[in-house]
């Protein structure tokens, strides 16, 4: 189960081009959005890349909003974030101040996402899929992403799952202010 003290979300490329080149692209930046506003609520780190972002575009405007000046946003041209020394090097921090989960959605759900919640299970992260924040071109590459991160250990979960199990009760002082970014 998600929990505040030892978690972060890792955003996998949720930018402008791939967001309009899957069908389900601004579902899920919506999505996102949410579990973004709420990590920042709650004081849970954020990281987000951008897979080549002079011909990707740059993360989504909406998702943006979400980020304050504690958001760590990095460019990469690999697949698995944690093969770009700046990533790796962040999440290693992330490790090193008493982070073991990870929460992490994205796009593509087959592609980005999926090399880089194996290579964050690798480096000993309980990984927290949330499947409604992750998308892919087609439907068959998307459930072949989730099926396969299920094989590898992956924890598959969803936005509504992921924020209650932060809040964990309704008497944490910060309820009203989630519970809002999901009415």
């Amino acid at each position: 189960m998600l929990n505040i003290e030892d978690s972060a979300l890792v955003i996998i490329d949720i930018q402008d081009r791939l967001v309009q080149a899957s069908k389900y692209g601004e579902e899920v930046a919506q999505n996102m959005t949410k579990v973004a506003k709420a990590a920042k609520v709650l004081g849970i780190p954020i990281v987000a890349t951008e897979q080549y972002p002079k011909g990707l575009g740059h993360t989504v405007p909406q998702l943006q909003e979400a980020f304050d000046d504690k958001t760590f946003v990095t460019e990469k041209a690999s697949f698995s974030a944690l093969l770009e020394p700046i990533s790796a090097q962040k999440i290693n921090e992330l490790k090193n101040a008493g982070i073991k989960q990870i929460a992490i959605g994205g796009i593509e759900t087959h592609i980005c996402v999926l090399q880089t919640a194996v290579a964050l299970m690798n480096e000993g992260f309980e990984v927290y899929v949330i499947k409604d924040t992750c998308a892919s071109r087609n439907k068959k590459e998307y459930k072949a992403g989730l099926e396969l991160l299920k094989q590898y250990g992956a924890k598959i979960t969803c936005v509504e799952i992921a924020l209650f199990e932060w809040l964990k009760t309704s008497k944490n002082p910060k309820f009203k202010e989630v519970q809002a970014l999901i009415k």
